[in-house]
């Protein structure tokens, strides 16, 4: 670079693999109660950066264990083992005949279609694996067979009096007990399973801090283990119920209970396709709504009743269990005195009202949480917290009251319905604190999306017809970036998906802070500062793992958002301000707490149940039957995906151990294989892809003679390498300086693959990117964060290649940086939205790294408004969130 002395990169070594552990789900190994593993006792060494510690509940009689990052892994390893069934496929005849009802299944076909295939099979059919399978009707048979293996649902008639009669509803369910010891005793699932509470710490160089993510790392989980006789285990469930509409009309509804267990890890339990994820556990009855009752109290009092009624078959048999536990002999063969806990209630609001029984929204305490006042929900401050004792007083007191004026008059002042709660039933249950909070409803699609986006589009309006094309416009030119959604229009569509409005908050700042500037929108400035805020708090409520800081950071961002929130209602005119004390604006309060009771948010997102729901509107996109038929058949086939799940596993894991003993899973003759499969993969961190071909220097210049990042492109080749490899001790050729000709070759490359480490959650993550001139049509060049000794910086990707020198080829990339120091200049708009302004260097001064050197991928928005600047997205994720958050706390220079 002329005029300036090279950057000082860190040594980085091409060939070197990233270490495995940062692909495992993140859990400590759990010891051996019975090893002999000795205590560190008072010598132990004094611990060493990111060391992790691991503090285990008493009650396990565990010693705390120190553990170097490198080696520190939750991933429990198992033993190749002979698998647990040689014929996994029975009671179908052949391997062939199951894969065949296996696909007809996934695929949801109907009676027809499955005929037809099968016809077709059998009139293609050839080899040694015979096809057995006739019809339809067969095939439903042989899965209701294979069904056994599981607990399968029952239904019982529930009674309800209302209005001088006795109303009978029919409950489908499996029973919650029964399901939970399906997975238990599953050999697949055993090595996965966390019985104990743990208290992790990472040492941060002076201090051990303390880390949450999953439930058991959590308080909740903790305490009610401490509830426990010593010698128990919690069996800890996560339960989510909600009706869904099942038909494109409206005209087929649902209202499925779904189950989750907390034990198992966030891979497995939010996965609702693989053994162990979320299955529907139960099916409450719909009331057809009586317009002559509809709104009436004890109307609404009796549907409570019907829903708590309903629940409670599914919950009897966890009830029972609830006083004494369970000794059961897991699929790991060890006998543990279970005891079941409700640990996690996922719901939106308005079930949440239901399963908490107060009154909602209009009542004088609308929060299933805590007794905030019905007109300070817009207000941040600390409430009384609802206890199940409190509410089962009121409850009981009310009931004593001589007349029903007295009765109704002592519930409404706790909010409280004259309903007995079901949760109630279950020891050591406190629905308070079980229900959680949920980003999908409360944030996305309702503080956001139904209140905080329609201010917006407000003051949109009332800047007139150009303000709305310019936001268009801005959305439009912001880059693409891998699982988030680019918006070529917003302000005349009606969004309603929680995701997609999730990624338009994430957009928003960068796309109006030119548009609401405190000189021509005063109040639409006003409330992007809010929303600023907003996005802060709502991204680090949605960290995979949470710290002591992100928390106090989380809770700060939500003070900032109450304050300025204020000053907006405040500020604004009768006329157009809106009412703001609305249970949504007021349950952010409760966000943090609910992350050190709970663990991270994603273990009681709504999301992964509501997924669910569409699963269950293709079962029946090609079914006419009546409602009652339609429900049976759905819950038959939710049996027979279960029972094709375990069976594919089981499957999976025989070929897996035939093909390591060279062996056909259904003759076991030995195969004929030759030695030519891939070696085992290593995972570098920065790898080159769709290669190009190999150019010469001076065609090079040709065709990218007009472009100024290539100006002396050789010569900055040459300066970069006589630096670069002695600077990382890599002996130059013949040990003279490299002088490339221009009739040497390069190799060019249009693809990027990154692998890094997650700041938040310490995991393997990736990023793909393109330097590409025409990438679907399109020139393509992604922005990346490099790495230097002295800070890292934000670069543009103009060119990327490998260069071979002596036997060794390097991977490198040609980039136009955007470090401009512009630090102390930094805008007030930009401090009061939260962005991180970067300025290009002009194009001439390009500089060529090695392409190991980046850290990560980078999304970057051009400001309308000063050409060659640039804000970085920091929104895209949570690691560059919090990337971006380091760099704007370091002080300016």
């Amino acid at each position: 670079m002329q005029g300036s002395s090279p950057r000082q990169y860190p040594p980085v070594d091409h060939d070197a693999a990233l270490p495995d552990f940062h692909e495992a789900d993140f859990a400590p190994n759990e010891p051996d109660p019975g090893s002999n593993e000795p205590d560190p006792g008072p010598n132990k060494p004094n611990p060493e950066l990111d060391d992790i510690k691991v503090e285990y509940h008493p009650h396990s009689q565990i010693s705390s264990t120190v553990h170097h990052f490198s080696e520190f892994t939750r991933s429990r390893m198992t033993e190749h083992t002979v698998p647990r069934n040689n014929t996994p496929w029975e009671p179908f005849r052949t391997r062939l005949d199951f894969e065949i009802a296996e696909i007809a299944l996934e695929a949801a076909m109907t009676k027809d279609q499955t005929n037809r295939l099968l016809d077709l099979v059998h009139r293609s059919a050839s080899g040694n694996d015979k096809f057995t399978l006739q019809n339809h009707d067969e095939v439903r048979s042989l899965w209701n067979l294979a069904s056994q293996r599981y607990t399968r649902f029952q239904n019982d008639t529930v009674s309800v009096p209302f209005d001088s009669e006795v109303h009978e509803f029919e409950m489908h369910y499996r029973p919650l007990w029964d399901w939970g010891l399906d997975l238990l005793r599953d050999k697949y699932l055993a090595p996965h399973f966390v019985f104990d509470a743990q208290r992790l710490s990472k040492f941060d160089g002076e201090r051990f801090v303390r880390f949450i993510d999953e439930p058991w790392t959590a308080d909740a989980f903790w305490n009610a283990q401490s509830q426990l006789p010593s010698d128990a285990k919690p069996l800890a469930y996560i339960l989510y119920a909600d009706k869904s509409k099942l038909s494109s009309f409206g005209t087929q509804k649902g209202y499925p209970i779904i189950a989750r267990i907390a034990n198992l890890p966030v891979h497995i339990r939010n996965n609702n396709t693989a053994l162990g994820g979320g299955r529907v556990v139960g099916w409450l009855p719909i009331i057809v709504e009586n317009q002559e009752h509809a709104k009436k109290k004890n109307y609404v009092d009796f549907k409570n009743a019907v829903w708590h009624t309903s629940f409670y078959q599914l919950l009897a048999s966890v009830a029972q269990h609830s006083n004494t536990g369970y000794w059961f002999e897991c699929g790991d063969g060890i006998q543990r005195r279970l005891w079941p806990v409700i640990l996690i209630l996922s719901a939106d609001y308005e079930e949440q009202c239901i399963m908490a029984l107060i009154r909602g929204l209009k009542g004088k305490f609308p929060c299933p949480v805590c007794l905030v006042p019905q007109d300070e929900q817009s207000v941040l401050a600390t409430h009384e917290f609802r206890t199940r004792h409190q509410s089962e007083d009121v409850l009981r007191t009310a009931r004593l009251k001589p007349s029903e004026k007295e009765k109704e008059a002592h519930l409404k002042a706790f909010s409280l319905r004259n309903v007995e709660n079901v949760f109630s039933r279950v020891r050591h249950v406190d629905v308070h604190r079980a229900l959680s909070f949920d980003r999908l409803h409360t944030n996305e699609e309702g503080l956001w999306g139904d209140h905080l986006w329609k201010e917006v589009k407000f003051w949109i309006s009332d800047l007139g017809r150009d303000a709305a094309v310019k936001l268009d416009k801005n959305f439009d030119g912001l880059p693409r970036w891998p699982d988030l959604t680019h918006f070529s229009s917003v302000v005349a569509v009606d969004f309603t998906d929680g995701t997609v409005l999730g990624d338009l908050s994430k957009m928003i700042v960068f796309a109006a802070q030119d548009i609401f500037t405190s000189s021509r929108c005063k109040l639409g400035h006003l409330l992007l500062r809010c929303i600023r805020h907003y996005i802060e708090f709502d991204i680090y409520a949605s960290l995979e793992v949470h710290t002591e800081h992100t928390i106090a950071a989380g809770r700060l961002a939500v003070q900032k958002f109450s304050e300025i929130m204020a000053e907006y209602i405040a500020q604004s005119q009768p006329e157009t301000l809106k009412n703001w004390n609305f249970p949504k604006k007021h349950l952010v309060s409760h966000i943090f707490d609910d992350i050190i009771s709970k663990g991270a948010t994603r273990n009681y997102s709504t999301k992964p149940n509501e997924k669910m729901h569409g699963s269950l509107r293709k079962i029946i996109f090609n079914v006419q039957i009546s409602r009652t038929s339609l429900l049976r058949f759905i819950l038959h086939y939710d049996e027979w995906l279960l029972t094709s799940t375990s069976m594919r596993t089981e499957l999976d894991e025989l070929d897996e151990y035939y093909k390591r003993n060279t062996c056909d899973p259904e003759t076991h003759e030995a195969l004929d294989l030759d030695d030519t499969g891939e070696p085992e993969s290593t995972t570098i961190h920065a790898h080159l892809g769709s290669r190009q071909g190999n150019h010469s220097f001076s065609d090079i210049m040709l065709s990218h003679g007009t472009d100024r990042a290539f100006t002396n492109f050789r010569m900055k080749l040459n300066g970069f390498l006589n630096g670069f490899l002695p600077q990382h001790n890599i002996p130059l050729p013949d040990g003279k300086c490299i002088h490339l000709r221009t009739e040497d070759m390069i190799t060019v490359f249009h693809f990027l693959r990154v692998n890094y480490e997650s700041i938040v959650d310490w995991r393997l993550h990736r990023d793909l990117l393109r330097c590409n001139p025409k990438f679907y049509g399109l020139p393509r060049y992604d922005c990346v964060i490099v790495k230097t000794a002295d800070k890292p910086f934000f670069a543009r990707l103009v060119y990327m290649f490998s260069c071979l020198i002596g036997n060794t080829d390097f991977p490198l990339a040609l980039i136009h940086p955007y470090d401009v120091g512009i630090a102390s200049s930094r805008r007030r708009r930009d401090n009061d939205m939260g962005l991180w302004r970067v300025r290009a260097k002009p194009r001439i001064s390009s500089e060529i790294i090695s392409v190991q050197s980046i850290i990560r991928g980078a999304a970057l928005a051009n400001d309308p408004e000063t050409d060659g600047d640039y804000f970085v997205i920091h929104t895209v994720d949570t690691d560059m969130f919090l990337r971006v958050k380091a760099l704007q706390d370091q002080p300016s220079t």
